[in-house]
């Protein structure tokens, strides 16, 4: 019984919509730097037309790590198999040091990342992250 009100609780959470601490008009300027690699595209629809050497982060809030339809490093799909959904800790978190993250995540000293761009200002990633959420559908 306790079990199923824990799961029942968390599957709530899990299903609230994402809250971003950010500013999303700084967000869409910072994402500027994100574009040579990653789009913002629902379908057909583009919202920002980018580059696809990095996965599509329309709806990345609160979707499991490593789930879109894209060839992940096998580290970052590896964390995604424990089921961990990016929200904005995360996020921020990954931006900063995606090796460093990466490795935490694992405790794997030898995790690698294919990301190379680092977001040394958290403030920026924070804004980047509200306007992904801002241009992401409601859960």
């Amino acid at each position: 019984m306790k079990f199923v009100a824990i799961a029942t609780m968390a599957t709530a959470l899990l299903a609230a919509p994402a809250f971003a601490e950010g500013d999303a008009a700084a967000g869409e300027k910072e994402f500027k730097k994100c574009k040579s690699c990653h789009m913002i595209a629902d379908g057909d629809n583009s919202i920002v037309k980018g580059g696809k050497t990095g996965p599509n982060l329309f709806g990345l809030p609160g979707r499991t790590v490593g789930a879109e339809d894209f060839k992940y490093g096998k580290d970052l799909a590896s964390v995604g198999e424990n089921g961990l959904a990016w929200d904005e800790a995360e996020f921020v978190a990954y931006t900063a040091d995606p090796k460093a993250w990466l490795k935490e995540k694992l405790d794997d000293s030898g995790a690698k990342s294919k990301m190379s761009f680092k977001l040394k200002d958290a403030e920026d990633a924070a804004n980047i992250w509200a306007y992904l959420v801002s241009v992401s559908p409601e859960s």
